[in-house]
C-alpha cells in the first residue's frame, strides 16, 4: 500500500497582511471616516464649543482690547508695530492663543479617552482603518474645530474694525499651524501615557499657561527679561502672533524672519506627526496586540 504524499501546508496570509491591504484600500475614505467619528463624539460638548467661539473672542476684545487698551493706549503710540490701536495689536495673538488651548483641549482628555476611558481607537483599530489613518482622523477634525473658531474670531475682528489687510484672513492658517505645532506633541505625550494621574492637568497649568502669557500675546516679547523672551522664541505660539500681526495689520518685520517664523512652525508640526505616527502605531499596531488576535498563534506554529 502506497502513502500519498503529504502536501506542504501553504502558509496563510497573516491578519496584519489582510488588514494593511484593507487599510491601503481605504487610504483616503478612512481618514475621513475617523474624522466624521470624531466630529460626532463633539456633540456632547457642542454649546461649549459655540458658546466658546463666539464668547470668547467678544470676552477678550471687550476685556483686554476696549478696557485694558484704554488705559495702556494713553500716551502710547502702536505706529512702530503698523497697528493703530491696542485692540489691533493684541487680536491676532488672542486669535493664535484660543486655537493653542483649544488644541491643547482636544489633543489631551479626547486622546486619553480613546485610549483608556472609553477606549475608542482600539474600536477603530479593529476596522481595516490603520493607526495612521486613526490618528491623523483625530487631527483633521481638531482643524475643523479650528475652522470654525477662527471664523467666528475674524468675523468679531471685523466687527471692531481692527483688520486692516485684506490678507487678514490668512490668519486662520498660521493659527492653525500655532495650534498643531504644539498641540501634536502634548498629542504624542498624552498618546504614550497608561494613565492620566493628574499629568494632563499638569500641562494645562506649566506648559499651556505659560507659553499663553509669555509668548508676545499682549505685549511685545522684547518687553520681558532675556531669560523669559528665550522661553517665547521657543514658543510656538509666539512664531503664530508674529505671523498673524503681519497678515491682519502689516506688522513691519524682515523677510527672512517671517521665513524663519513660518519654518519653525511647519518643521514642529512634522516631527510632531512622526512622533505621533509611531505612538499611536506602538499602542494599536500588531506588535500590541500579538496572541490577541484569533489564529495568530496557530500560525506560528
Amino acid at each position: 500500500m502506497t502513502e500519498r504524499p503529504v502536501r506542504p501546508r501553504q502558509a496563510e496570509p497573516s491578519p496584519a497582511a489582510d488588514k494593511d491591504a484593507l487599510g491601503r484600500a481605504a487610504s483616503v475614505r478612512g481618514v475621513l471616516f475617523m474624522t466624521e467619528r470624531v466630529l460626532r463624539s463633539m456633540r456632547a460638548y457642542a454649546s461649549v464649543i459655540l458658546f466658546a467661539s463666539v464668547a470668547n473672542p467678544i470676552i477678550y476684545i471687550v476685556a483686554m482690547g476696549l478696557g485694558l487698551g484704554a488705559l495702556v493706549g494713553q500716551g502710547t503710540s502702536f505706529a512702530e508695530y503698523g497697528a493703530d490701536s491696542y485692540l489691533m495689536y493684541i487680536a491676532p495673538g488672542i486669535l493664535a492663543a484660543t486655537l493653542m488651548m483649544s488644541g491643547a483641549i482636544e489633543m489631551t482628555f479626547p486622546v486619553m479617552e480613546g485610549f483608556k476611558w472609553r477606549r475608542g481607537y482600539y474600536a477603530a483599530q479593529a476596522t481595516p482603518l490603520t493607526p495612521r489613518q486613526i490618528a491623523a482622523g483625530h487631527i483633521c477634525a481638531v482643524c475643523v474645530r479650528f475652522l470654525l473658531h477662527s471664523a467666528v474670531f475674524l468675523t468679531v475682528m471685523l466687527a471692531f474694525g481692527v483688520l486692516a489687510s485684506p490678507w487678514a484672513f490668512l490668519q486662520v492658517l498660521t493659527a492653525s499651524m500655532g495650534g498643531l505645532a504644539l498641540g501634536l506633541p502634548i498629542m504624542a505625550y498624552v498618546a504614550a501615557l497608561r494613565d492620566d494621574r493628574g499629568r494632563i492637568a499638569l500641562i494645562q497649568r506649566f506648559v499651556v499657561m505659560p507659553l499663553f502669557l509669555f509668548s508676545g500675546t499682549f505685549y511685545p516679547l522684547t518687553n520681558l527679561p532675556l531669560p523669559l523672551q528665550m522661553l517665547g522664541w521657543l514658543s510656538p505660539l509666539w512664531h503664530a502672533n508674529e505671523l498673524g500681526r503681519v497678515l491682519s495689520f502689516g506688522q513691519p518685520t524682515p523677510v527672512w524672519l517671517i521665513v524663519v517664523h513660518a519654518a519653525y512652525l511647519v518643521v514642529m508640526i512634522l516631527l510632531g506627526w512622526l512622533i505621533v505616527q509611531r505612538v499611536y502605531t506602538a499602542r494599536l499596531g500588531y506588535d500590541e496586540w500579538r496572541g490577541r488576535v484569533p489564529g495568530w498563534r496557530g500560525r506560528q506554529a
